[in-house]
Order: C-alpha cells, then sequence, then structure tokens
C-alpha cells in the first residue's frame, strides 16, 4: 500500500502574500513528485479542505502565510499540537467564507469527525498584504523569492514523512 500524503496550499490571491501558500501549490504542480502525494490550491475554501482532512492520508502539509514576527520570507516548517483541536468545549467557530483560518479549518475538521493524518505546516513570514480596503495581487519581492525554497522544504518533508512510514517510493 502507498502512502497518501496531501498537501494543501492556501491563501487569498487578492491580498499579496497571503496568496503564498497558493504560490507554492503551483510550483509544486509542476515538479515530479512520489506517487500518493496529491497537491491542492484550496485557495480560500476552507469547508473544501476541513472535509478533505477527514479523509485517511497518511499526512497533510499544509502551505501558508504565517505570520511568527520574523524577518519576511521566513520559512518555517511546523508540526501543530493537535491533542488542543479534539476538546469538546472549542468555543463556537465562525468560518469565513472568503478566507482561512488554517487553525479553525482543524477545529471544524475535528468537529466534523477523525482527522488521522499528521499535520505539518510549511509556513512563509509575510511582508505585505495590501491596502486594507484595496489588497494587493501578487507576492512581495522577498516572499516571491521564497517560493523554491519553500517547495524544496515540503519536498523533504515528503521525504521523510515516506521514510519514516517505511514505504519510500521511487
Amino acid at each position: 500500500m502507498s502512502p497518501s500524503i496531501l498537501i494543501a496550499g492556501v491563501g487569498n490571491i487578492f491580498l499579496g502574500d497571503d496568496a503564498f501558500g497558493v504560490e507554492a501549490a503551483r510550483a509544486l504542480v509542476a515538479r515530479a513528485l512520489p506517487e500518493g502525494v496529491s497537491v491542492v490550491d484550496y485557495g480560500i475554501r476552507g469547508f473544501d479542505l476541513a472535509y478533505a482532512l477527514l479523509d485517511p492520508w497518511d499526512a497533510v502539509i499544509i502551505v501558508d502565510a504565517l505570520q511568527r514576527g520574523g524577518t519576511p520570507g521566513t520559512l518555517y516548517t511546523l508540526e501543530p499540537d493537535l491533542s488542543s483541536m479534539i476538546s469538546p468545549q472549542l468555543p463556537e467557530m465562525m468560518m469565513n467564507p472568503h478566507g482561512m483560518d488554517p487553525v479553525r479549518v482543524l477545529q471544524l475538521a475535528f468537529s466534523m469527525g477523525t482527522v488521522s493524518a499528521r499535520v505539518y505546516v510549511v509556513g512563509c513570514e509575510p511582508a505585505d498584504f495590501g491596502d486594507e480596503l484595496e489588497g494587493r495581487m501578487g507576492l512581495s519581492e522577498t516572499v516571491q523569492s521564497s517560493i523554491e525554497e519553500a517547495v524544496q522544504m515540503v519536498e523533504s518533508l515528503v521525504g521523510r514523512i515516506l521514510a519514516t512510514t517505511g514505504m519510500c517510493t521511487a
């Protein structure tokens, strides 16, 4: 049985660097990835990603802009603690149909069923989301220059996941 890995690019293309995950997914689709690895551009479709998280993936890698206070363009790889998502005392969640907060998406998925996958986040520190009212199309130069390294990070993470499942593919 081949391992299954979902790479989920998320973000809003109308808000500058928020489109990082979408652009990284676009670059990943053009790469030769191992069998069982799927790349999907979820954009701002949080409900679709929440339902996809319920599928029996071995791992899900969410690629997104991630504000952590670092220098714009800094890349991060995280494995969030999902145990807090299982709590029956979660505050009521309001989903924005025109935006995506990965934490709320995970909470929604856990409220609907079982998320069996290990979840990872590959994120990039954004530089600019554009004007508050107008937004901005396109990534900043700093974040755009991080796409190739982010793609390599995702590919490396996929390799590590495949190695730990003991099902390396050729």
